[in-house]
């Protein structure tokens, strides 16, 4: 059974990286019924920096003390191998949770994170942000409406220069895996929101440029339940790239550029119709507004949100399907 409605959202943020700090937090001061109220790292320099960087009134560096401050809502935003502890103590506390993806480890984790959390009664949501760009939103409306007649493909691409380092990503026992852990969740989501679930995956996962413990590219191809098939390609050795979104109809097409991979630019959608003049126009949005807006909203109204803890499940199971075919 889901709480009572809350008035206000007093957020508590477990993992002060540098997405924490120049994408999630500025985004949240957008909204009027949020506030930051309490920091985790476990390096204490680092919450009090933050801290005092954006006037929240607590730091920690012990997690179980920073679930007992005044929050009622926790974005997880450490490293992959902290999430399934980290979830499932603010769950059993009460709080709700936005976590980043990929959600855990494997997908036994986070089965029991969604297990628990629907027994504290809280919701479980999933960083897929790029659901929440109007253009997203109305490419997935024209699918819907058939406006460019039967789903036959969808391609999607996310490929960026990300040589190894210190990051806790080129650590394969604190984030699982590489380009496709990291950047393929999302293009699996994005797949599974155009066109619907799939029933099979193929491809490869490999290390092409870039010599490390994780991946630095991966391919696939997917089979959607309903019809049609999706394509992705993501990678962490590329320095320039074209990535967009191509989504191919019997009657049309749509693709969608400048969206993937770039901050502060306008992103153009593009629509092909069978006996109609091309159309183009181009918005700027920041997608992470959009979608803590839904989250705020979720949260506050006791709703559940539009991505769930299954789909985050669900998109781990694909990822660990692919990872166990290209292993043999």
């Amino acid at each position: 059974m889901i709480r009572r409605k809350i008035q206000k959202l007093k957020w508590g943020i477990a993992g002060c990286g540098y997405h924490a700090e120049h994408t999630f937090i500025p985004a949240l001061n957008f909204l009027r019924r949020s506030t930051l109220n309490s920091l985790y790292s476990h390096k204490i320099k680092r919450a009090k920096e933050l801290a005092d960087k954006y006037g929240a009134k607590a730091y920690f560096d012990n997690y179980d003390e920073f679930l007992k401050s005044d929050i009622n809502c926790v974005y997880v935003a450490s490293a992959n191998s902290d999430h399934y502890e980290q979830v499932i103590k603010a769950a059993q506390t009460g709080k709700h949770i936005f976590c980043e993806k990929p959600v855990a480890m494997n997908s036994e984790q986070v089965q029991e994170m969604v297990n628990v959390c629907k027994e504290n009664g809280v919701h479980f949501t999933i960083n897929y942000v790029h659901r929440f760009h109007p253009h997203i939103v109305k490419a997935k409306g024209i699918i819907k409406n058939q406006t460019i007649g039967k789903l036959v493909s969808v391609n999607v691409s996310f490929n960026i220069d990300f040589p190894p380092g210190e990051n806790f990503r080129f650590s394969k026992k604190r984030s699982g895996g590489g380009a496709f852990r990291d950047l393929g969740t999302h293009m699996i989501d994005m797949l599974r929101y155009f066109g619907g679930e799939i029933t099979e995956i193929n491809g490869y996962i490999d290390n092409l440029v870039y010599k490390s413990e994780v991946d630095d590219i991966a391919i696939a191809l997917v089979k959607f339940k309903s019809g049609g098939y999706g394509y992705l390609n993501v990678s962490y050795n590329s320095k320039k790239a074209f990535n967009r979104i191509e989504i191919l109809g019997h009657k049309g097409a749509i693709s969608i550029d400048n969206f993937i991979g770039v901050k502060n630019q306008s992103a153009k959608f593009t629509i092909l119709q069978e006996g109609k003049a091309n159309l183009s126009f181009r918005k700027k949005a920041n997608k992470l507004v959009y979608l803590l807006k839904s989250v705020q909203k979720s949260f506050l109204k006791n709703e559940e949100p539009l991505v769930t803890g299954e789909d985050g499940l669900i998109n781990m199971r694909l990822m660990e399907e692919l990872e166990r075919k290209c292993q043999k």
